[in-house]
């Protein structure tokens, strides 16, 4: 190659290089979803991250698998969409949910996916420390009750190594504990689609204190054959909207707060 072609090559990979470089300090609007979001996006930023935490797991003969995990991600996009247009300046960023959490007390129905609390608390620490290199703050939003100890013990640590991270739980105050009115009510309003009206049955009422001895020893099989504690026959539509609403002004007030416990859950 001749100097005059090297040359002109060299300076031509410098251009392309300062061409790409910039790229990314370009001003650019600010993305709602780090799914739908690039790198060049989120250059000199500093978002809160938003990340729901689910399960795959049975809930009863009408619900899906991914309940939990689709009522997490529609509050976590709906408290988003409430604190931005409260603080237009603040960066609001929704992640994919995690999909999997500690469910090993479905494991009696086929569905379920389970990794457990140890795994699934490792598994939150390395998001949150990777996550806490480029966002300001990281909030678990969680929806299956199983994932609080995990969630309780990685918020804990993280925050011991000063990353400043938070988790919060989806609740309904009077709420039945599983695949229930309370459950069921929510899945009608987001995603009726999803709902297998004609297979709606009671399951087990009893105050879930009565019956947590037999959850610990047998799961939730050794105390309901349908996998369902509470009774989705009362869910409706309505109450669906009132409850998931509810929802949404528990974790926004929380967030905003931005309160946490020794466990590192907003209070």
């Amino acid at each position: 190659m001749s100097k005059s072609v090297e040359s002109r090559v060299s300076v031509g990979r410098t251009t392309d290089a300062r061409q790409l470089n910039s790229a990314y300090h370009r001003r650019v609007a600010f993305p709602s979803e780090l799914g739908n979001s690039t790198s060049r996006q989120l250059s000199d930023t500093s978002p809160t991250l938003i990340v729901p935490v689910g399960s795959t797991e049975q809930h009863g003969p009408h619900l899906p698998l991914d309940t939990d995990t689709r009522i997490a991600g529609a509050v976590a996009r709906a408290v988003i969409e409430r604190l931005t247009a409260a603080d237009g300046d603040t960066r609001w960023l929704l992640a994919p949910p995690i999909c999997y959490g500690a469910s090993g007390e479905h494991e009696g129905f086929p569905g379920t996916v389970s990794v457990g609390t140890p795994a699934l608390r490792l598994w939150l620490v390395e998001y949150g420390r990777s996550a806490a290199n480029w966002a300001s703050r990281l909030v678990f939003l969680n929806g299956h009750g199983g994932n609080v100890e995990a969630l309780a013990a990685a918020t804990a640590l993280l925050r011991y190594e000063n990353r400043d991270a938070a988790w919060l739980s989806c609740l309904a105050a009077g709420g039945d504990a599983h695949a229930g009115h309370t459950e069921t009510s929510v899945l009608l309003h987001l995603s009726p689609e999803v709902v297998s009206t004609e297979h709606v049955l009671p399951g087990n009422s009893a105050p879930l204190a009565e019956l947590m001895p037999q959850l610990r020893a047998g799961g939730v099989a050794a105390v309901s054959e349908v996998g369902i504690l509470g009774d989705p026959t009362t869910a409706t539509a309505a109450a669906g909207a009132r409850i998931f609403a509810d929802m949404v002004d528990d974790c926004v007030e929380r967030i905003t707060r931005w309160t946490a416990n020794r466990d590192g859950m907003l209070t």
